[in-house]
Parts: structure tokens; sequence; C-alpha cells
């Protein structure tokens, strides 16, 4: 048989498939998982689906394709860290794939024409990306040919008009490159940098800025020629309008750095005609408010202090359609806070503009665009944290698309809303991980990412009505033959008495009643039961892993940790799972911060790790600068949420920085960190190796050189030395004690 028919041949029987079941039989898995299964482990990724539904543009990388990443030119907008693909055509009624470059690409911004005819893409060649389009008939590639003094920017969304004879495209100016590179450099290596306050925006902040720099061109596929659209700008985000005739775009206003959000712009929207002419300016601001369009493109939505405003690009402004107007009293009690009932958000809008879905605490909400008239759809109270949750993902016609996932079990899917009939109809619900569901324009054809418990994903196609559901890809077939933990949901109380979710991935040999050394991997909320490679490394190596959820409280985020991780142990001890003197704790980031400030208030557990924590929130406040302001934001506004600033709290400050308690800390303490993480500065680390060394503890660091934030990716090499210093840890703390009981025994036996 011929490659291309066998190929054909086994792809056609994959796209016969249905559901797969939930767990590959015992006799099967006979196979160990290390970490270089970790490297190998493919995600697929669905870039773009044509109008008709028939085609899927898709990417297929594993982490060993991210391998050599070069962390000191963090925050260089003329790097691109390595993020190699196989880039597939899908055919969703024959199940066929095909690869359309015969090696990995480094690859961006996948776009059908609006036929199907065509595929663009920017793909990275040298330290350019350079677009090209692939003739689907013919299978050949056109290279688009830009003018000599500009180049494609790597941020560019690729859009075709609607007859699919032209592309929009972002360019920059040619020495664009140069002057950001420089840029980057007076920042690293020079040997004078000056700050001041005299500048607008911190310097970081200002570099990064630079990507905004640029102007839209429409390339005419069959002559070759390029004309500008919108001229040179700082252009956050541009968009046409369904008919090809408008576009409208953001322009950059921002003044000075904001310190309430992270990355903050300010901007405001203007609109033109396709075909060139002047521009005029729809909202003067955008600051406090996030626009949502309809796809006509020429209807618009936003909230503003909680009240609802629509209105079409002919108007002159805004109609507030909810709230109370300017100058309007509300008699008794007008002054106090806003009634939250009466506070929306804007959700989406129809095809057309006529109806908005809202948002409130009380759930969604069908508002007519014209008079602000509004129904309640479905409720959903924002109070009930234990209530089913839904999100709007879709809208044609008359049928609104929703996302469901339960919050007491596992079961997520998709449902559909007829506003005609009045009538919520389950289209899929089950166990399975669903993400990424895109349906075709022409409204008749959904496809999706979905996965069993601790599986990775894969594709999916099905009719809108989800009668018909077929499996496009068979991502990683090797994994079939490996031994991957069963998992499951585990509910329990807190300190407090609040109910909280863990989940749970037993050892791959475990047995019932069997007491096993259980790692704690802990962050903020888990609940899905999503595949992690390092996760069943650990598992196939005898321990139970848990993540266990907690509730942090604003001002009070330190307590959080020790009331639900220390619940959540009681909970595996209880069900005759962890042994209770063999526990572990680690966590990365967020969680390596939680891990180390967790063990200064209890010594339950018997090893941790804290990989990539900060360890003194004074210290880190106003550290990292190329992260601009998200590390003084985290603590203020976000999600370290001590919500006040160093000086106006400062206690809490010292209260949650885990170096000022480390005299009271028993764990051993396994350190891991990159010295060019510049999200979490290494140095961090190293206070808390230097104190716990003068204190006479017992902490370990490994620094990786070359590494970044988390996990390093420098090398293939240190993908598993990573792995091993992990193993290692717990199995000196966790199960050494044993192993030495076990070789006195065996040595007293012998001697008897």
């Amino acid at each position: 048989m011929h490659s291309i028919t066998r190929r054909m041949f086994v792809f056609a029987c994959i796209a016969a498939l249905t559901w797969i079941p939930p767990f590959v039989s015992t006799a099967q898995n006979q196979a160990s998982f290390m970490a270089e299964d970790v490297l190998n482990v493919t995600n697929v990724s669905v870039a773009d689906l044509s109008e008709d539904g028939r085609w899927i543009a898709a990417t297929v990388a594993s982490l060993r394709d991210r391998i050599g990443i070069d962390n000191s030119r963090f925050g260089d907008p003329t790097y691109f860290a390595p993020s190699d693909a196989n880039v597939l055509v899908l055919n969703t009624q024959t199940g066929i794939s095909e690869k359309l470059f015969r090696e990995k690409r480094q690859v961006r911004q996948l776009k059908w024409s609006p036929d199907g005819s065509r595929l663009a893409l920017l793909a990275l060649k040298g330290d350019l990306f350079e677009p090209m389009i692939w003739e689907r008939a013919s299978n050949k590639w056109q290279i688009v040919k830009l003018p000599s003094s500009k180049s494609a920017a790597e941020n560019s969304e690729l859009i075709w008009t609607p007859s699919g004879d032209q592309l929009l495209i972002a360019l920059r100016p040619a020495d664009w490159q140069k002057q950001a590179r420089d840029r980057f450099l007076a920042e690293t290596k020079a040997t004078v940098v000056v700050h001041s306050t005299k500048e607008p925006f911190l310097a970081w902040e200002d570099l990064r800025r630079l990507a905004a720099v640029r102007s839209l061109a429409a390339y005419d596929v069959k002559s070759g020629e390029t004309r500008e659209v919108i001229a040179q700008t700082k252009l956050n985000s541009y968009d046409l309008s369904e008919d090809g005739a408008l576009v409208t775009y953001q322009e950059d206003i921002t003044k000075k750095t904001d310190y309430d959000v992270i990355f903050g712009s300010e901007n405001q929207v203007q609109i033109k005609p396709a075909t060139g002419g002047e521009a005029r300016t729809l909202i003067k601001s955008t600051k406090g408010i996030t626009l949502i369009w309809s796809r006509d493109g020429r209807h618009y939505a936003y909230a503003k202090d909680g009240n609802l405003f629509t209105a079409s690009i002919d108007d002159k402004e805004a109609r507030q359609i909810s709230g109370k107007k300017d100058g309007e009293t509300g008699g008794k009690g007008d002054g106090e806070k806003k009634n939250e009932k009466e506070r929306f958000s804007a959700v989406r809008l129809s095809a057309k503009g006529d109806w908005l879905i809202a948002s409130n605490k009380e759930g969604l909400w069908l508002v007519d665009a014209a008079t602000g008239a509004k129904e309640n759809f479905l409720k959903m109270n924002e109070e009930d944290k234990e209530a089913p949750r839904y999100q709007v993902i879709e809208w044609n016609g008359d049928d609104i698309y929703l996302t469901y996932a339960s919050r007491t079990k596992w079961e997520r899917g998709l449902a559909k809303y007829n506003r005609a009939s009045k009538q919520m109809t389950d289209l899929v619900k089950d166990a399975r991980i669903y993400s990424n569901f895109k349906l075709s324009k022409d409204g008749k054809t959904f496809v999706f990412i979905a996965a069993e418990g601790n599986r990775p994903a894969d594709v999916f196609v099905a009719d809108a009505a989800f009668k018909t559901v077929r499996r496009l890809t068979d991502a990683n077939p090797q994994l079939k033959a490996k031994r991957l933990a069963k998992t499951e949901l585990i509910s329990y109380l807190d300190v407090d008495g609040t109910r909280s979710y863990g989940v749970v991935y037993y050892p791959v040999d475990y047995e019932p009643g069997k007491k096993y050394p259980t790692v704690f991997n802990i962050y903020e909320q888990f609940f899905d039961d999503t595949f992690q490679g390092t996760i069943n490394v650990l598992t196939h190596n005898g321990y139970a892993v848990v993540q266990p959820s907690v509730n942090l409280e604003q001002g009070f985020p330190g307590e959080a940790w020790v009331k639900g991780v220390t619940a959540a142990a009681n909970k595996l001890i209880e069900m005759g799972v962890a042994d209770p003197e063999r526990l572990g704790v680690q966590g990365t980031s967020y969680g390596g911060y939680a891990t180390n400030l967790l063990i200064t208030q209890t010594n339950r557990f018997k090893a941790a790790i804290n990989i990539s924590g900060k360890v003194n929130m004074v210290s880190f406040y106003t550290d990292s600068p190329r992260l601009g302001v998200r590390n003084i934001h985290a603590p203020e506004k976000s999600q370290d949420r001590i919500g006040a600033t160093l000086w106006q709290q400062p206690q809490k400050y010292i209260a949650h920085s885990a170096i000022m308690f480390a005299d009271r800390i028993k764990t051993p303490l396994l350190l891991m960190t990159g010295e060019q993480d510049h999200n979490v500065p290494a140095r961090q680390a190293m206070e808390m190796y230097y104190a716990l060394r003068r204190l006479g503890k017992e902490v370990a660091w490994v620094s990786y050189t070359n590494g970044g934030h988390g996990m390093p990716t420098t090398t293939i090499e240190e993908v598993k030395d990573y792995h091993q210093r992990i193993l290692d840890w717990y199995n000196d703390h966790l199960k050494g004690d044993l192993k030495k009981k076990a070789e006195v025994a065996k040595a007293e036996s012998g001697q008897q």
C-alpha cells in the first residue's frame, strides 16, 4: 500500500471513531511514564475553522518543540522563543489529515479565506515572520511580497476581505527591529542606564509598547500589490466589517504608566472606509470599558460603571439602556452604593446588533439593544458557589450556545438556548474536559477539543445538534501503552466549614487500603483532572498526588493554605490513601510562594519544594522591572490579595513573607529556580536558602543558570534533571525512613 494511501486510510478510520472509553485497560498499560515521556506528549490546537465547517487548520506540538529558549532575552520584542509545530489541515467530512510543511515550523495567525480555498499564516523565517498563503487545490505556497521598506508585524491579525481577494496585514517599518533591539540592549547591556520619573512610562513598559507601532495594509492576492489602509500609529487592534466596507481600529493614546491595570492602555476607537478616506472617532476613550462588537461589525456595546451602552457606527454617541442617567435621582437611599443586582457587564451581541446578552449577579439576560427591555433567561446566583456555571460562546440566529460546567462533580459540556422557544437543551454533558468550541459561520458544524481525565486532548467534530460526533486526531498513540494515574474528585470542609474540592491522582499501582506517600501540589483552585506530565511521573513512582483548592480572602491570604491544604490532607488520611507520616507539598510560582509560607505555619509535611516562588513580599514588591507594574499590582489589587500598598499596610507584607518566619520552618525544603527568571527572580530563593542555612535548617537550592520561570526548558537534559531532583527529594524524605527500616529489619532477620 502506498504511503499516501495508507495515511488516508488511517485517518479515515480515525474519523469513523466515536467517543473513547474513559480509561484504557490496565492490560494495555504496561510501560512506565518518565521525564522522556513528558517531553514527547503532544498538544493539539485548533487555529481556525473554515466558514463552511469543512476545513480545520491545526497545530501539533510537544514540550520537546519548545526546548532551547533564551530566557535572558525575556522582554526583547525582537526575540521569539522556540515554539515549532506540525501544521495540519483536517477535512472534517473525511477525517483525512494533511501536513503542510515537511518539517515543524513556528507559525502564527492561521486564517482561512471565506471560501476555504486558501489558508494564510505567518511563518518564522530567520528573525522575522513571513506572510504566506497556501492554495488548497494546487497544494502550492505563495509568499506575500511586501514593500522593501516594510516587514510583517509578528502580532499581526490576518483578516481576509469578504471576496477573498485581499488580505489585511499589519506592517512595521524595516528599521523597527533594529530600533527595538537597540532599545532592549540599552536596558540590559549599556554601561550606564538612567531611569527618571520625568519619563512618562516605566522603561520596560515603554519598550513593550513598541510592539503597537504598526500600520495596516491590504495585500492583493492576484496582483501581488500592497496598499496602505491605516498609516503607522500605535495600533492596538483592528477589524473589518462583515461586508468589507469599513475598518475599525483602536489607537493607543495612553499618556503614562497605569498602576491600576497590568499593561494597561487607553485607546480611542476610530473607523474609516476600507478603500481609503478620512478616519472618524467613534469613542474618544476606552478607559474603564471593554467593547464587544456584532458580527456585522456595525454595532457595538459596552458597560461602564455597571450601566449598559449600545450604538451603531452611524450614531454620534452610544445610548445608555440601563441604570440611572446623569442628573437622575433615585429618591430614598440615593448616594448609597449602587445595588449590585443593577450592575451589568456586556457579554455578546447578536449578529446584527439588535439584541445584547448581559450578565449580573443574578445570571444572564437578553436585552433589547434599542429599548433596554430585558429578560433573565438563565438564572445563575453568583453567591451560590456550588451552582453550575454557563458561559456564552456562540450566537447563531435564535440559538445561543453556552459551555456548561458543574462545580460539584465532573460534568461538563455544551448547551443551547433558543430565544424563540425559550428552551434550554443539553447538547453534550459528561465527565470529559471540553475546550475551544468553534461553530462554523454557516452554523452547521462544531469543532472542539476534548479529553478524558488525565489524558491529553484531541480534536473532534460534530453537527450543530451533536447527533453525530467524530474524533479527528489521535495525537498521542504512544500513551496507550503507558501507565497513567486514575483520578477522583474529592470534597472536604476547610477549618472555617467552607466546602472545597480537590483532585486526587492515584499511584498507578494503587491498592485500596494501602497508605501511600502523598504530595500536595498547591496553587489556588483546582477542580478538573487535566493531564500533567510531572504529576504522572510522581504517580508512576508510587506517590499519590493531590491538587487541593483553597479559599483565598482579600487581605488575609496567608491563612488560606494552612486551612485548606491541611483539611485536604485530613481527607486523604481519612480515605486511607495518604500516610500521615509521609506527606509532601510543592508548588510553582504563586504555588511555590504558598508552599514556603505554609511550612512556616505547620510541621505536618516531611518534605517541601518551592519552584520559582517568592519568599519576601517586601523585596519582591518593586522587583522584576521587566514585568512593568505586575509585581506591584499583584499585592495591591490582584493575585497576592494583600489589598494595600506597602506603606499603607507594611505589617501585612511582613506577615505574608516566609523569610520573616524562617526560624519556624522544620520541613526540609528544596528551592528550584532559574537564574534568568524575570517573573520571580532567583534572588528570592537565595534569601531563603541563606536564611535557613544560618538557622541550621535542612535546605537545598537548585539553580538552573539559563533557566527561566518554572520548569527549565533550555535543554532536554535540564528537563530530565528537574524531574529527577524532585523524585530524589521525595524519595529521600518520604520513602527514605521506610527503606532504612526495611534494611534494618532484613539485617535483624538474617542475624536470627
